[in-house]
């Protein structure tokens, strides 16, 4: 059952995610070589109470932190920790905020000082490759049209897109149906209506798509060690077509 959501409802998941925007533009300004990624999630849970809104992640099937901090290989789920970053590393900051009980939900990557210019082409192709999945969330059309698009771009740009999570429905849950992966045939999965609400994330390796979890049952990584790029947006669909929530 895919829940299809009024305009008021909307306007009150515009509100929640809206923090979100708002808490991932304040981290963009943190982070730097030496911040640890635990003062990140500190600053991150300060900004979200202050604004009336709950960390939707913390205590989420056990989940410790605020923030998911996904440092160079690690895909998703990092949890936040004392270590530092450093010059050259990427980081991906995933936030979710509860606010009047609807959810927002969304993720950037950012560079840690400079990096190569082939860790600025991954970032770069990653979040076109998000947009590209967001141009296609139109009425009539079917989630694989979007996961068509996202594997399209990343594979063109010689990228491999990660099989083993998937984007998905948001509201009055974190994860509602239906799911939308990030590889796909055009034309097929569920159909899309005005009012439904999805979290469209691409996560893109460098290298081979396949992962693996760490002990702390959290946190993903690549297999082979090469570095992955994870962007989200939270975005609703109306007649006009997709409105992106999770954006300033």
């Amino acid at each position: 059952m895919i829940p299809l959501k009024s305009p008021q409802a909307i306007e009150k998941q515009r509100a929640s995610s809206r923090i979100v925007a708002e808490v991932l533009q304040a981290m963009a300004g943190m982070v730097a070589p030496g911040v640890s990624t635990l003062e990140l999630d500190r600053a991150a849970e300060e900004l979200i109470l202050e604004r009336g809104g709950k960390p939707a992640f913390k205590g989420y099937l056990g989940y410790p932190n605020t923030l998911c901090t996904s440092i160079n290989e690690q895909v998703v789920h990092g949890i936040p920790s004392k270590r530092r970053l450093k010059e050259g590393d990427i980081v991906s900051l995933d936030v979710g905020v509860l606010f009047e009980r609807y959810y927002g939900d969304a993720a950037v990557t950012l560079p840690v000082g400079k990096v190569t210019p082939a860790v600025e082409r991954l970032l770069r192709v990653t979040e076109e490759a998000l947009m590209a999945g967001i141009s296609k969330m139109q009425v009539g059309n079917r989630v694989g049209d979007i996961s068509w698009a996202v594997q399209s771009v990343a594979e063109a740009a010689g990228f491999s897109v990660v099989k083993a999570f998937v984007g998905h429905g948001i509201g009055r849950q974190p994860h509602e149906e239906p799911q939308v992966p990030n590889y796909g045939l055009p034309g097929r999965g569920p159909k899309l209506k005005a009012g439904m609400v999805l979290a469209i994330e691409p996560m893109i390796n460098m290298g081979a798509s396949a992962v693996r979890i760490l002990p702390d049952q959290w946190t993903a990584v690549t297999r082979d060690n090469s570095l992955s790029c994870h962007f989200e947006h939270t975005v609703a669909l109306s007649a006009q077509g997709p409105q992106i929530l999770t954006k300033l």
